[in-house]
């Protein structure tokens, strides 16, 4: 296996890359990159959102699906096609260079970048639990404030600009690991597994915990007990159940079908399971990557979806819904372990999530930095991208870009808008990567695919189905989250057209 490891790829445009990636790290990979902070926070908003414990677990178990199938379908796509870049290569093959293009822009500009920022912020608000003086109003230094801007069911703006102390150990992770992913994808490898490896045992602990020392009968009689004759856990569930949902910002409030109200739940559980697909993004680094990358996929989401579940089961096992619903700002996991430890729980639940945000950040900042490096291989992006370490083998010039333009996220405020601007847009691409699958089976019928995704073709069809249906639902009740993501997807159109007259080499492929 350590002689496997050291083994350099050989083939074209991902010669220099080192096979680093055995099976456990591509699980990890695929593990760590999912399990940020979303599951121990966004319950709340979601049970709010459906207000009945059969939803909120159903919100999940839908997410659940939509991940698991988009994983088996991805992972023929991976086996077809395990080159640096992943994603982007798929669609680059399936659909043209525009589309991968488009994709690997937004994931730059907003999605891989802005998730990154995210999480560093949740490492740092966590890190405040135990260093009272990392907050984001201890203020280093205060550029200004953004004041809200409405723009039609849109608010921008609302942000202050500026180094604040939770912000600089946002900033300061990112440096630190980025730096760390150059020296080696073995290096990032072995760090991806331990942090894995932990706040993955982190979260079965709460799990265990609240299934066995933590059930509390009132909230259990409350959740899941009768009451005038009917079920506490299916209420306000039937198939005529309405839902009030409020239709953008400060738009009027409208009563949808349960259908409808889980589609719109999904916000906040999809973008809690996403970057699964990361894998696919360091597939040049992954031995045997026709077996590992499918099994990766579908063993890594499997059973984050499985803890993910029983993590909602546990928190309605310990809290009633109200108080899922009302947690101090919106801390779920954390008020269910200070129900069961009292004021110590929230130390433990802090130490927890800076375990999953360390790791999570790690494994995104890995594998962002190969689709820059692929997209520069197609001219698509700056030309230094497409560089390798000379002795890491690593994309250090990648790196450093995601690095830079993270950080000014950062300090800009605006990753938190950024992200719930693109949901929408990271579904889209979803949907046109698995619609690529098809379209690859008949362009290329007789192309060797070592693994053919399970369920094939109702499962992928469902997927784009239910996906599409989400987002439709989306664009009608939540334009907020729609019409920016839309906006930014289609600005990289021009950006396609300039970047590619610049590139001779481009045009002459096209």
């Amino acid at each position: 296996m350590a002689t496997e490891a050291k083994t350099i790829s050989a083939s074209s445009p991902d010669a220099g890359f080192v096979k680093g990636l055995g099976p456990l790290s591509a699980t990890t990979l695929v593990m760590g990159s999912m399990i940020g902070s979303g599951i121990f926070i966004v319950s709340a908003d979601i049970s709010r959102l459906v207000n009945s414990p059969v939803l909120l677990v159903g919100a999940w178990l839908l997410t659940g699906f939509l991940t698991i199938t988009g994983a088996l379908a991805y992972g023929e796509l991976a086996a077809m096609m395990p080159h640096a870049g992943g994603q982007y290569v798929y669609l680059r093959e399936a659909l043209g260079p525009l589309w991968g293009f488009l994709y690997g822009w937004t994931l730059y500009l907003v999605v891989q970048t802005g998730t990154i920022a995210a999480v560093g912020i949740a490492f740092g608000k966590f890190l405040g639990v135990f260093y009272p003086s990392v907050s984001s109003t201890h203020w280093l230094i205060h550029l200004w404030h953004v004041p809200p801007i409405p723009i039609g069911p849109m608010v921008l703006g609302n942000m202050d600009v500026g180094l604040n102390t939770q912000n600089l150990a946002a900033i300061l992770l990112v440096i630190f690991l980025s730096v760390l992913n150059v020296f080696g994808v073995r290096l990032g490898a072995a760090v991806q597994n331990v942090f894995t490896i932990a706040k993955t045992a982190a979260l079965l602990g709460l799990v265990l915990l609240g299934l066995f020392l933590g059930r509390n009968a009132q909230a259990i009689a409350a959740n899941f007990g009768m009451n005038n004759g009917g079920a506490n856990f299916w209420r306000n569930a039937g198939w005529h159940s309405l839902h009030p949902v409020q239709v953008g910002v400060g738009g009027p409030i409208v009563l949808v079908g349960t259908l409808t109200i889980l589609a719109v739940a999904q916000v906040g559980s999809l973008f809690s399971s996403d970057a699964w697909n990361n894998i696919t993004f360091t597939a040049a680094e992954v031995q045997n990557p026709k077996r590992n990358l499918p099994l990766a996929l579908a063993l890594g989401t499997g059973a984050v979806t499985l803890l993910y579940v029983l993590a909602n089961f546990v928190y309605l096992s310990v809290l009633p819904l109200a108080g899922i619903q009302h947690a101090a700002e919106d801390r779920v996991a954390t008020a269910v372990m200070q129900a069961v430890f009292g004021p110590v729980g929230a130390l433990i639940m802090a130490a927890a999530i800076l375990v999953s945000t360390f790791g999570c950040n790690n494994g995104l900042i890995l594998a962002g930095a190969r689709v820059y490096y692929a997209m520069a291989k197609d001219g698509l992006f700056f030309r230094g991208a497409g560089h390798l370490h000379p002795k890491y083998h690593t994309p250090a010039h990648s790196l450093l870009m995601q690095c830079v333009w993270t950080c000014i996220l950062c300090i800009s405020g605006s990753y938190s808008q950024l992200l719930d601007y693109i949901i929408f847009a990271v579904l889209v691409f979803y949907i046109l990567t698995i619609a690529g699958l098809f379209v690859l089976r008949v362009k290329r019928p007789d192309e060797p695919r070592p693994y053919r995704a399970i369920g094939y073709p109702v499962l992928p069809a469902l997927y784009i189905l239910i996906a599409t249906f989400i987002d439709v639902v989306l664009l009608r009740y939540k334009p907020q989250y729609t019409w920016p993501g839309l906006i930014i997807v289609l600005l990289g159109i021009p950006v396609y057209f300039l970047w590619s007259a610049r590139n001779p080499r481009r045009n002459a492929q096209a």
